[in-house]
């Protein structure tokens, strides 16, 4: 990047406001996903205003922008594939107003979902959604890629929150969309198209969230079964009876001994598991629903049933399962938990026969796949252990994922519940939505006629998905949009 434009932009957000140096640009190439390209700028605006200054000197110049949060994402969505300038947003991490009797609270993008909920809970409020990654995740992500996680069942993901948003458009106009009333019905609605954008029309750097209350109870089961099948149909009777938990996490056998192993035999020894935790504003109701999840399990064939008030024993049973992605390396040395079919959604009543397909597909590519998720709302992960290094191992691993996906928009679902599209499931994005895509075009073009806002993702993603690795280069045919080329020395 030019030294003019360099100046340009501390002229904007001060010395302390950006970075050159190779060590942060290589850290700001990553998010927690398979993929890495490294930027030319990191900047770390303070405000509306400055992130408006940056992307006015941007447009003028042509260079990408990609808007990042954590970098908690699995998919790709902020790793900056075109270089330019990652947008980083941790300097704007202020809870602006809390209107209790308004229902509401305006929140700045950096803000820490944890941080947002211990505020909220203060006034007996939370902010639902729940992703495994509450402790780092920030709000303006979460709304990017319209978040959720494990109370999603129950209460909604991020979209179902958002009153009202500011955005910044590629030009450096400051749009403010949506409103803080609980109904709007005036006209179309900017700040749910924002939602789910992943940075490619605007830069999210406010948002006026709807608040929910607190639930006063809450209880947990803890089932067994001898097969992922019978879970599955446990699941869907759950949702048929009708009893809506406020979630339902289910485990494969993989995932249990890969937590097992790694965490020191926190769970039973069964070919699968559901963990289920109901919630409610009296004792009685709790006890209730917890009564009939039982008769439902056991009815479907549960060899083992364990119920819980014990708050220290749930949150054991929760982070054993949010512990899944992180367990799985401790099954085979040498090999690597990747996400590639990463967070799939299909309808509730299909997940016995999604999860029976998975299995099937898994044997077929002699991959290792685990298989988790919140199944009560029919959003499904699978994570698959490779070795890396391997060309085989990635060409088997990514056939596989082409036939898991292909299963879920067969079945009527989706390639992506909550963790967004990015570069990880582009491809497949493109086949689920082949008779929106010129719409989308449309939208983009119109909203950024330069293309510098998080350019090539999503619908503009051409090509297989194995390029801009992270890891060692296993030859499968990679590619980077550096002009220096793949590091490796390939090319296609």
């Amino acid at each position: 990047m030019e030294q003019r434009i360099i100046d340009e932009i501390e002229n904007v957000v001060g010395k302390d406001g950006y970075s050159t140096r190779t060590a942060d640009l290589y850290t700001y190439g990553f998010d927690a996903s398979i993929f890495h390209n490294t930027p030319e700028i990191v900047v770390k605006p303070k405000s509306t205003e400055e992130v408006s200054e940056i992307m006015k000197i941007a447009y003028r110049e042509g260079i990408p922008v990609v808007p990042r949060g954590a970098g908690t994402g699995l998919c790709g969505s902020a790793v900056p594939i075109r270089g330019g300038i990652v947008l980083t947003m941790q300097g704007m991490n202020r809870i602006k107003e809390i209107s209790v009797a308004d229902l509401w609270v305006d929140v700045e993008a950096g803000c820490v979902y944890n941080d947002l909920n211990a505020e909220l809970s203060k006034h007996g409020f939370f902010f639902p959604p729940s992703p495994g990654s509450g402790e780092a995740c920030q709000v303006g992500g979460m709304v990017a890629t319209n978040a959720s996680g494990m109370r999603a069942v129950k209460y909604g993901a991020t979209r179902d929150f958002v009153l009202g948003l500011t955005f910044v458009k590629s030009d450096g106009e400051i749009v403010r969309s949506g409103t803080r009333t609980i109904k709007d019905s005036s006209g179309y609605q900017l700040a749910r198209l924002m939602v789910g954008s992943e940075g490619t029309l605007g830069v999210i750097t406010e948002i006026t969230f709807k608040l929910t209350a607190k639930p006063k109870f809450s209880a947990s089961c803890l089932c067994g079964f001898d097969s992922l099948a019978e879970a599955g149909e446990c699941i869907a009777a759950f949702i048929a009876k009708p009893l809506i938990p406020a979630s339902c996490e289910l485990m494969d056998n993989v995932s249990i001994s890969a937590v097992n192993r790694a965490r020191g035999n926190p769970l039973p020894d069964v070919n699968s598991l559901i963990i289920v935790e109901v919630d409610g504003e009296s004792d009685e109701i709790v006890r209730r629903d917890l009564k009939i999840i039982e008769e439902i399990a056991m009815g479907i064939g549960a060899i083992s049933v364990t119920p819980s008030f014990d708050a220290a024993e749930i949150a054991r049973w929760t982070d054993a399962r949010k512990s899944v992605m992180t367990s799985l390396s401790a099954l085979k040395p040498g090999f690597s938990s990747v996400s590639l079919a990463d967070d799939m959604g299909v309808p509730v009543s299909k997940v016995p026969q999604a999860v029976k397909a998975f299995q099937e597909i898994a044997e077929k590519y002699r991959v290792t796949v685990a298989t988790y998720g919140h199944a009560a709302d029919g959003n499904l992960h699978t994570k698959m252990l490779i070795d890396p290094t391997d060309k085989d191992e990635w060409e088997r691993g990514i056939r596989a994922v082409e036939e898991i996906f292909d299963v879920c928009i067969a079945l009527g679902g989706t390639v992506t519940g909550e963790h967004g599209v990015g570069i990880a499931k582009a491809p497949s994005f493109q086949k689920e939505r082949a008779s929106v895509l010129s719409s989308i075009v449309a939208i983009k073009k119109a909203m950024d006629p330069k293309n510098i806002l998080n350019p090539g993702k999503l619908e503009q993603w051409e090509g297989p998905i194995l390029t801009h690795l992270r890891y060692p280069c296993p030859g499968v045919g990679c590619r980077d949009l550096r002009e220096n080329g793949c590091p490796c020395g390939q090319s296609d």
